[in-house]
């Protein structure tokens, strides 16, 4: 099933059982991002949680925990709850191959029914705003999807980006945006600020499952979100026209705010708790005005907590940062089987893949540290063979025990980019990066002791499947 915004999937999740709504009254600080933390840590079927009574909001609903649980991933895709991880992450990679699905255009965007701009513009009238840590620098929209173009090209569709970025709110009608250098934002902007130009935007809040997933994806410079939007829906996906800039957004969004980041304007925005567990310090960072703010009618404020993981941000990113990393290793190097990059966004990254002679699982890792996520992120990875399954553990801790020879195997590569945001990096966005070849060797790398291994019985799947049916009917 395609959901075309935010409420009808918030719909299944309740038919479904996971939706948990808390009607008793709450204080937005430190309740909501605490039960939202507190969901990380209750297990995999953690459900959406859907606050309607919070002291100091007059009529509010808020939401988190959407995407939280591999049962609310799976059902975002239109899966069946109890889908195992694996195949969640086959069947987007199945799907990616649909792309591109061309968006439909509709005139009748819920947004609409209300609408303030210029002087008007009062960001705390309209949405219940909370910071998500104790030592946040102040309130975030953190979910919510950023719609930019190439102002050298900005009739290409594909190269208008939509993508995830962390937005804090510094006043009534001003936003301060932290654009990681690699992302389509910051090249977007960068290229305005060389024609003195400010860099217009849109930014939507509560918006629908899948499409929340591909703004966090990191796909190529000239590829569509919508357009991926549609291959993983399965449907083409509802796109409208934004009143002021004319971007393409979201149908289904909650909440439309258009303005500019303008140009040449950098304020301190920060500290924030981010996803790779720590606060990221405040920093001078670009600057949006707000020029007009469309709105549905009692708008749902979707958030999304972060902490160390594993909160919903792991469970949002995880299939999304595996596949495209897959499909760019495959184009190149068809030997890869399978990519689990579910570990902090892809910082960590397992790989399974043949060989075609020796040192070749090694090369395999260098060119996922290029692929364009990972010039900002992988900054380990561990080479596996093509019969360990990288998203088991245990083999890969098995691998990593009875084939890593440290003096040969280990590979540290110094002075590499990161994002600004690692906090192992010194200086900030540069950082050592670390190959494990965890494959056996084969000519003519003629290391080890490898000839003679154990190998599951030819009887072992079938049985494997009997045992989980009959376990099933008990």
């Amino acid at each position: 099933m395609a959901y075309d915004d935010l409420r009808s999937f918030l719909e299944t999740l309740e038919k479904e059982g996971q939706l948990l709504k808390i009607s008793e009254e709450i204080p937005a600080e430190p309740d909501l991002a605490a039960a939202a933390n507190a969901a990380g840590r209750i297990g995999e079927g953690a459900p959406a949680l859907y606050f309607d009574n919070v002291t100091g909001f007059h009529d509010a609903r808020i939401v988190m925990n959407v995407h939280g649980s591999w049962r609310n991933h799976a059902l975002a895709l239109g899966l069946p709850p109890g889908t195992p991880v694996k195949g969640q992450v086959e069947e987007f990679a199945r799907r990616w191959d649909a792309f591109p699905i061309a968006p439909e255009r509709r005139e009748d965007a819920p947004w609409r029914e209300n609408t303030v701009a210029g002087a008007d513009v009062d960001l705390f009238q309209i949405l219940p705003l909370f910071r998500l840590n104790d030592g946040d620098g102040g309130f975030y929209l953190d979910k919510s999807a950023v719609v930019s173009r190439d102002p050298q090209d900005p009739d290409h569709f594909g190269k208008q980006n939509v993508g995830i970025y962390r937005i804090e709110v510094i006043g009534r009608n001003r936003l301060a945006i932290q654009p990681v250098p690699m992302h389509d934002v910051a090249l977007h902007l960068l290229k305005a600020e060389g024609l003195g130009e400010d860099l217009p935007i849109a930014i939507t809040l509560g918006n629908d499952p899948v499409m929340t997933m591909v703004a966090g994806m990191p796909m190529g410079y000239d590829q569509s979100e919508y357009e991926m939007a549609g291959a993983l829906r399965g449907a083409p996906a509802p796109i409208a026209t934004a009143p002021l800039t004319g971007f393409d957004v979201p149908w289904g969004s909650e909440v439309v705010i258009e303005g500019a980041i303008e140009s040449r304007k950098r304020q301190i925005e920060g500290p924030f708790g981010e996803f790779t567990g720590h606060y990221s310090g405040g920093r001078r960072m670009p600057v949006i005005r707000i020029d007009r703010v469309s709105y549905r009618t009692d708008p749902i404020f979707e958030s999304l907590y972060l902490g160390m993981p594993w909160t919903e941000v792991d469970y949002l990113v995880g299939a999304n940062t595996c596949v495209p990393l897959l499909k760019q290793l495959r184009a190149e190097f068809p030997e890869v089987q399978a990519v689990n990059a579910m570990y902090t966004h892809g910082l960590s990254v397992i790989i399974s893949t043949k060989k075609r002679y020796g040192g070749f699982a090694k090369a395999v890792g260098m060119r996922a540290m290029t692929t364009p996520h990972g010039l900002g992120y992988v900054s380990q990875v561990i080479l596996v063979d093509e019969d360990v399954d990288p998203f088991n553990l245990p083999q890969v801790m098995w691998a990593m025990s009875c084939k890593v020879n440290p003096a040969d195997d280990v590979v540290v590569i110094p002075n590499l980019s990161v994002m600004e945001l690692a906090p192992a990096a010194s200086p900030v966005g540069i950082t050592s990066k670390m190959i494990i070849d965890a494959t056996t060797p084969v000519s003519p790398d003629d290391r080890g002791n490898f000839s003679t291994p154990v190998r599951d019985l030819p009887e072992t799947k079938e049985w494997t499947e009997r045992l989980r049916s009959l376990i099933a009917a008990r």
